[in-house]
């Protein structure tokens, strides 16, 4: 049950009920009223504005919009409502404090999510959230690891030079020293190392063992030893004894922790820069916008308060603060922060523009069309985030090793304890003990868990800053691999704003009845061709009439139901379906098609009506971007549901030898499937609803982010400019990703391969010398550093 306060929702500081702003205190007249938060913007509120009731409490709005919004689905809004705070009273702002409620994950398993900070349950890694903040906040596990890191430092330098120098410079006498450095190594050990305790014992009790695993094997075998030794030193065979004393290696365990911990502020560091790209994707938006109200005034107001159909002026050197389209005025936008595009794009009354990009010089009044979550802006950080936690095909090699890999090394250091502890020299067990730690401490397989993540995080987000977005890491990593590029004509190489060419009447029509009826069907379509029609008609100030019924023939055309007339348009293939005999325009649409326009016949109750052409401009980089992927390698093949003669026009223009013309959606399709068959990798780029079956299809489908929705979510590449260049720049980076991989994973292998014999003291014959855990442990914490810097390099790496 709900009902609306009756009272008036005008309130001093509100020029207007629409506006969603917020709300001064004048006069003593609101600071005296409790504040809450509005349920469906989540503004402080005062509690005399807009009311209403919802099972039974009051909840209160910032202008008559919200409220609107509210009552049309309360349910939605007051489950929400509590995220805001208790009772309604405001909690601090999200710049104050982190969210409790981010979602966080894992970047070496994506599939571990969380709300809220924590560790990662299979490999112990810290997680992270699945969206970064704009604000780089510290890292609550980067400040307690350089607190315990910073802390124990000075008992690690300790201990460590007092078992290399104590019994030298006689500064203690026999199992003194053992004391001493315990006192020394305990808070090293059980207070800065705890964490590594405790994520080494859930990956036991996960059963999913890690390099938490091995580093706390490690550390409390030689800390434990130690331990013995010092408190009870008669259970060990005079062997073990060492100028009075039973030798411990406290400084072994202390120096583990202390390198340990070092590593993994360096990681935690370098880690935070691969998602530098989001931040700054998310700082493009503009934090305010300049909204026009219904009396001509304006004002500026937050970002968040921007609705659909708002009109807006953005003023020289202002930021675009939603997407929309021009209302009034003529300036040169800059694009390039989302685009790649290096030049500004003129834009005038009627075209489109994406929010965060920059007005450079006019004054432009827009409408809003996208705003929040819906803009572009925010679809490329999503897809950005997503890409970013996907796995590569590469990573599952790895993923299968690591999962064997750790016990193969427990067994290994098992094997070189009783190894040297049976046939070694004297004190054998003490040799046995000190390689298996070792052993343990250097075959951390972080560096090989790291290696393809961390290079997929920074190229997705190299890639966003270029104008391409992949869908997921394996898109990336295929990329590289296609040898064939199926290309659809309209919005792909051509403009996909057509512009009305002219029209042809058959016998017993008139060219404005075939405009009249073409357009009034087209409609309902949102095919670029059609928009040109409807434009025309529109122009020519012709009448349209309703449509009663429409339908999409499968990218062919349409058809429908006009003024009580069965109606047709669309290709030959569509005309041919229904028995319609095009013949007696056939002449004329073959001449036209052979300057590169594009025909439709319009068929009125099964009659031939006429043509329409429209002419869709080549866009000026398609011929650059062909002759690249031609030298490349890539043989390019035209599909279009235009007529033959029409796209063989265009295809001379290009250097596109092989072409298919009225072809089906299905047709695309099914070219993809063959060319798969017969042993190529097929990337397919399109734009329209019709090229999302070919895109689904090929291995890589690469859509145009100026199309439309559908083929978008087809495809696992789109260029946000829908410039075939940027295939070019993807790519290039995907040679470059996959070769960054190659480099990490070649590295991780060579490292554990190189490593572990050396540890275990295989070379220990030929030179006298063993492998300290000391420096076991800081090859470990280097390893995992120089994968994640070896990733950050792709930054630098070229996308074009």
């Amino acid at each position: 049950m709900m009902a609306t306060d009756d009272r008036p929702h005008g309130l001093p500081g509100h020029a207007h009920a629409s506006d969603c702003e917020h709300i001064p205190a004048h006069a003593g007249q609101i600071a005296e009223q409790a504040v809450q938060r509005d349920p469906v913007c989540g503004m402080p509120v005062a509690t005399g504005g807009p009311h209403a009731v919802h099972a039974r409490r009051d909840y209160y709005f910032c202008s008559q919009r919200c409220l609107d919004t509210f009552i049309a689905d309360p349910h939605r809004y007051a489950a929400a409502e509590g995220a805001h705070g208790e009772a309604g009273h405001v909690r601090p702002a999200a710049s104050a404090v982190a969210d409790p409620g981010a979602e966080y994950t894992c970047p070496m398993h994506p599939e571990i999510r969380q709300i809220g900070p924590g560790t990662c349950p299979k490999c112990g890694m810290a997680l992270e959230p699945l969206i970064p903040e704009l604000e780089e906040r510290e890292d609550p596990e980067l400040r307690d690891f350089t607190r315990r890191f910073w802390w124990t430092l000075p008992l690690t330098v300790i201990v460590t030079l007092l078992a290399m120098t104590g019994h030298s410079l006689a500064l203690l006498h026999g199992a003194t020293q053992n004391w001493v450095e315990l006192a020394l190594a305990t808070p090293v050990v059980l207070w800065a190392g705890w964490p590594f305790f405790v994520r080494g014992m859930r990956s036991v009790s996960q059963r999913s063992p890690n390099m938490w695993t091995l580093i706390g094997l490690g550390t409390a075998a030689a800390y434990l030893y130690s331990l013995v030794a010092t408190l009870a030193p008669e259970v060990f065979p005079a062997t073990f004894m060492q100028d009075g004393r039973i030798g411990v290696y406290f400084e072994a365990a202390a120096v583990i922790i202390s390198l340990t911990l070092l590593g993994q502020m360096l990681e935690l560091k370098a880690r935070s820069q691969t998602s530098a790209a989001i931040r700054s994707l998310l700082g493009l938006a503009p934090k305010t916008a300049r909204r026009i109200d219904a009396d001509g005034s304006e004002r500026d107001i937050p970002l968040s308060h921007v609705h659909v159909a708002d009109h807006l002026r953005v003023r020289p050197g202002e930021k675009v603060p939603v997407d929309g389209r021009v209302l009034e005025g003529e300036s040169a936008v800059d694009e390039s922060m989302l685009t790649g595009e290096p030049l500004p794009v003129m834009k005038r009354a009627g075209d489109s523009l994406i929010g965060a990009t920059l007005n450079t010089h006019g004054s432009l009044v827009m409408e809003a069309q996208k705003v929040g979550s819906a803009t572009m802006l925010a679809q490329i950080v999503q897809m950005v985030a997503q890409a970013q936690r996907s796995k590569a095909p590469m990573q599952r090699l790895a993923d299968v090793i690591a999962g064997y890999f750790v016990m193969v090394v427990v067994l290994i250091a098992v094997l070189t304890f009783f190894g040297w502890g049976l046939f070694g020299p004297q004190p054998s067990w003490v040799f046995g003990l000190i390689n298996a730690v070792a052993v343990l401490i250097i075959a951390c397989p972080c560096a090989l868990g790291l290696a393809t993540p961390m290079s997929v995080m920074v190229a997705t987000g190299k890639a966003a800053g270029s104008g391409v977005l992949f869908r997921d890491a394996s898109a990336i990593e295929n990329l590289r691999k296609i040898d064939v590029l199926i290309v659809d004509k309209t919005g792909t190489l051509t403009e996909g704003r057509p512009a009305f060419h002219s029209v042809v009447a058959a016998s017993g029509f008139s060219e404005e009845q075939v405009l009249r009826l073409a357009a009034s069907l087209d409609q309902g379509s949102e095919h670029p061709l059609a928009h040109a029609i409807v434009a025309r008609a529109r122009e020519a100030e012709l009448a349209l009439s309703p449509v009663e019924t429409f339908e999409s023939a499968s990218g062919i055309g349409v058809r429908g139901r006009i003024d009580g007339r069965q109606l047709l348009l669309g290709n030959t293939a569509l005309l041919d379906e229904a028995g319609v005999d095009t013949t007696p325009l056939q002449a004329i649409s073959e001449r036209l098609r052979a300057d590169g326009v594009s025909i439709m016949y319009l068929a009125v109750d099964g009659q031939l009506a006429g043509l329409l052409a429209v002419a869709d401009p080549i866009k000026p980089t398609s011929r650059l971007a062909v002759e690249r992927l031609q030298a490349d390698g890539v043989r390019v093949i035209m599909a279009t549901g235009d007529g033959l003669t029409t796209a063989r026009a265009v295809a001379r223009q290009l250097g596109i030898e092989e072409v298919h013309g009225e072809v089906k959606p299905q047709d695309k399709e099914r070219l993809a499937a063959a060319l798969q068959q017969a042993g190529h990798r097929v990337a397919m780029a399109g734009d329209g609803i019709n090229d999302a079956p070919a895109l689904a299809r090929a291995d890589i489908g690469i859509a145009m982010g100026t199309g439309t929705d559908v083929a978008m979510n087809s495809a696992q590449v789109t260029l946000v400019k829908g410039d075939l260049l940027g295939i070019l720049r993807a790519r290039s980076l995907s040679v470059a990703t996959v070769r960054n991989m190659h480099q990490n994973l070649t590295f991780a292998f060579l490292y554990n391969s190189l490593g572990i014999p050396l540890a275990a003291g295989l070379l220990y014959p030929l030179t006298g010398h063993l492998l300290s855990p000391l420096v076991a442990a800081l090859a470990m914490s280097v390893s995992s550093a120089s994968v994640v810097f070896n990733a950050l390099r792709l930054r630098k790496a070229a996308s074009d």
